[in-house]
């Protein structure tokens, strides 16, 4: 596989540093495109099965079967991963956003079935870390069509947010999420091709709509951190160095 640019312009880094967020269509190439849609489907046939057999506790769990899926850890269950994870791509966003330094923190697929896919609440994904943590970056990968009636993400800028202060996040019944913001501020659809991938801080609020359509819609989560992110009890968080210095360290990849 070839790596993809991001080419993060001056006006993107601008907008994230003022709003917390920012879109760049076309950043993932056909081949990581390929890669990520045929794992996502396996891993959630390896779901389904792993709830039929009463191993997911669908009760304190975000996902909900034939609905919405939250599928955690796809690099560690499948190390391919890690061509479109360390591309140079990825590391163009990194550098722009949360500078020279970055460890993979996090990644996993969203998806929404058609037409009954389900809606997630407003949060910061910095809500759902409880220990003290400097802001970290999160990479919201379409791999299909989005819009507004397939179930995409809708982002609150930072200006219209009151700030980028973490605020106190409370579950909500049914769902399960954690919800961190109760205005009435729609916020800003993100509406791109596949392969487009909205950039956010994990302070920036966004939700997401209920899956209309007719069609599936598939996302890949991925987050990086700018260091070893705490974890309780003194323990920390996965953390795969990427970037030292603004060079890769990834050896099968470069920058």
């Amino acid at each position: 596989m070839t790596s993809s640019t991001a080419r993060i312009t001056d006006e993107q880094r601008q907008q994230f540093c003022k709003e917390g967020y920012f879109i760049v269509e076309d950043a993932v190439e056909p081949d990581h495109l390929d890669l990520l849609r045929n794992t996502c489907d396996a891993l959630i046939e390896e779901t389904d099965a792993q709830i039929d057999r009463g191993e997911l506790d669908q009760v304190r769990a975000i996902t909900h079967k034939d609905k919405r899926y939250f599928i955690d850890g796809a690099y560690a269950r499948r190390p391919e991963l890690e061509s479109f994870l360390f591309s140079n791509a990825m590391a163009d966003i990194c550098r722009a956003t949360i500078g020279p330094n970055a460890y993979l923190f996090k990644n996993q697929f969203v998806v929404k079935c058609a037409e009954v896919g389900m809606k997630f609440g407003w949060h910061q994904d910095s809500g759902y870390i409880p220990e003290s943590h400097s802001p970290y970056l999160s990479c919201w990968c379409a791999l299909d069509d989005v819009a507004e009636d397939s179930g995409t993400v809708y982002i609150l800028p930072w200006s219209r947010a009151g700030g980028s202060d973490i605020r106190e996040h409370k579950r909500e019944q049914g769902s399960n999420d954690l919800i961190g913001y109760f205005g009435d501020d729609p916020g800003v659809p993100v509406v791109v091709r596949a392969g487009g991938i909205a950039v956010f801080s994990s302070t920036a609020l966004h939700r997401s709509g209920a899956n209309q359509s007719n069609q599936i819609r598939r996302v890949y989560l991925t987050q990086y951190s700018p260091q070893i992110m705490p974890s309780k009890e003194g323990t920390t968080r996965q953390a795969v160095p990427f970037l030292r210095d603004g060079k890769s360290v990834r050896p099968s990849t470069t920058s």
